[in-house]
């Protein structure tokens, strides 16, 4: 038994996406000495929420969270009572919990896998390491895995929205040097400031607006999830064994394309989700170490069905971070 009592506001049906979430109590995954109870300071929303709620991807659970320790099992050796730390929502593997969800993230309390715990590092503010937590790994894995700054020294990224300005953030961080790939100019300046140095509107997406830009850049990270995205256009920018990698991920199929601009161009087409403890853990340093800043608005935790509503309408520059004040989160 705990001292504290577990509650949130939760999606019970797909009017959620609408702003329609309720608050309820709930009882967490009965303990384990593996686990770890947050105090939960900080809790982005994401895209994927909006999805999740509206049943667009099928049930899922993504929400990302950043409080204080105030429990931690006997087999939990990396992280102490009040340490900051942050983790993120999924389905409990193991252990008692084995099948439950992991309730929390618009919550006042979370109970965690401590291997799914993390530590924020000194230097990085815990209301930036919430979004960080899904948003942020999501694109920083595949800019990591393929190159970013390294063998890939040209890296573009498509859509300039919550994903996609962490995408130019952690491209810029890791070395690179970064395109901005849109299909307006509308949010060229901010891509710049974010970054880019380079800016591609890609507008009506005929090849017109590819041409002058074919074959310059080594990696793509795709944040779009709109699902006639002109795919070839995109391919055409990479050299030859250059990446397009999907992380946006549009509810209906995407468009057929020929084979011949695979085979003939040798360039290639793949994905990727968030990314392991260590991934993040390593995301995490970087973003202290280079003085990552999300592009983030405060919004008091109550204030989460409008939040949800402006996400919706896509109001969010860039990301909306949920504070609990009564937990010590600061507006």
């Amino acid at each position: 038994m705990t001292d504290y009592k577990f509650s949130g506001w939760g999606a019970f049906d797909k009017n959620s996406v609408n702003g329609e979430l309720r608050k309820f109590d709930y009882t967490p995954k009965k303990w384990d000495e593996t686990d770890v109870d947050i105090k939960i300071m900080y809790s982005g929303i994401c895209a994927s929420d909006l999805h999740t709620m509206s049943e667009g991807w099928g049930k899922v659970n993504f929400p990302q969270i950043v409080g204080e320790v105030v429990r931690v099992g006997s087999k939990v050796t990396h992280v102490k009572v009040g340490d900051i730390v942050g983790t993120y929502n999924g389905v409990y593997q193991k252990g008692n919990g084995k099948g439950d969800k992991s309730y929390g993230g618009y919550a006042n309390y979370h109970r965690a896998p401590g291997n799914f715990v993390l530590k924020i590092p000194d230097g990085l503010d815990p209301a930036f390491a919430a979004p960080l937590m899904c948003g942020g790994v999501t694109v920083y894995s595949p800019l990591k895995q393929y190159g970013a700054g390294t063998t890939a020294t040209e890296v573009g990224i498509i859509g300039i929205g919550g994903l996609g300005h962490f995408g130019l953030l952690f491209a810029k961080a890791l070395g690179a040097n970064v395109t901005a790939i849109s299909h307006s100019e509308s949010k060229k300046d901010d891509a710049l400031k974010m970054g880019a140095s380079k800016f591609i509107a890609t507008h009506s997406g005929g090849d017109e607006d590819f041409k002058a830009h074919k074959r310059t850049l080594d990696l793509i990270v795709c944040t779009t999830n709109d699902a006639k995205m002109p795919l070839l256009g995109y391919l055409s920018l990479l050299k030859p064994g250059g990446n397009l990698i999907l992380v946006g991920a549009p509810e209906e199929p995407l468009p057929s394309f020929p084979a011949f601009p695979l085979i003939m161009n040798n360039v290639h087409i793949g994905g990727s989700a968030i990314g392991s403890p260590s991934v993040i853990k390593d995301m995490l340093e970087l973003a202290a170490k280079e003085n990552v800043k999300p592009w983030i608005i405060k919004r008091p935790l109550d204030d989460v069905n409008q939040a949800v509503r402006d996400m919706k309408a896509s109001k969010a520059r860039y990301r909306y971070v949920l504070v609990n004040e009564e937990n010590g989160g600061k507006l």
